[in-house]
């Protein structure tokens, strides 16, 4: 059995999680900004199917990716030195998280519903969650074509989602993530479950515990040697990821 979270009563440690499903930790709650919060800080986000109940997480092992351990494929490269893409920050948030809960291709539903998409465009409006995008120029007009989303706290960003309409929109959104969090000092990127996609583009995985205990040292804005004027809440310049690949370190 698992807990049953109410608006007043928050989550039980993690070690408590079941071995399966792999993760589950708590039913319940709220998707308030102040529960989403505390969840990320400690290890734990939501991920539920309509008809579901609110479910919280935290799996073992974690799948993360380090910035620096992004794997770039020479034709990847070959496509991020090309001009043909814009990348913007936190300029369609709305249009992003509406696209990752679009239904995909190969006729697989959603988890992220309405409720949802409203939780996490609060998220924005507080500062917290970010949108990257792969623009590109379709007959005279700029066409968002990729992106993903996530939560930025200290020195952490927790990956959500990401989608593409054109082939590798996507991971060139990702390769820019990676360089400018590296930038800005941020230590890790949560992927949350392993899939064969993260894998292929460098994340892996590690104990929980470590990566609990790394949250710790990690989300605190402005600790820890994290600059809190340039990781603390708040939006991210719409241009400070763009060229990153085009330009010389």
């Amino acid at each position: 059995m698992i807990p049953w979270l109410t608006r007043t009563n928050w989550f039980p440690p993690v070690e408590t999680a079941l071995i399966e499903p792999n993760g589950l930790l708590a039913a319940g709650g709220d998707l308030s900004a102040e529960r989403l919060l505390s969840a990320y800080r400690r290890g734990i986000f939501p991920w539920y199917s309509p008809g579901e109940p609110l479910l919280w997480w935290s799996p073992d092992p974690r799948m993360v990716l380090f910035p620096e351990e992004v794997r770039i494929s020479r034709s990847l490269n070959r496509i991020l030195k090309s001009p043909n893409y814009e990348i913007r920050l936190d300029s369609a948030f709305a249009k992003v998280i509406e696209a990752c809960a679009a239904p995909r291709e190969d006729g697989g539903g959603t988890w992220i519903s309405a409720e949802m998409q409203t939780a996490y465009r609060r998220l924005h409006q507080l500062g917290y969650a970010h949108s990257v995008e792969t623009w590109i120029d379709l007959e005279g007009q700029g066409t968002l074509v990729g992106g993903l989303y996530g939560v930025a706290i200290g020195r952490v960003f927790y990956g959500e989602s990401m989608f593409s309409r054109l082939s590798n929109a996507s991971k060139i959104g990702l390769a820019h993530l990676c360089r400018f969090l590296e930038r800005r000092g941020f230590v890790v990127i949560d992927c949350q479950m392993n899939t064969a996609h993260l894998a292929s583009l460098g994340a892996r995985e590690i104990p929980r515990q470590d990566f609990v205990a790394g949250l710790g040292r990690w989300t605190g804005e402005g600790n820890d040697g994290a600059d809190s004027a340039s990781n603390g809440a708040g939006r991210w310049p719409l241009d400070a990821a763009n060229d990153l690949f085009r330009k010389l370190p």
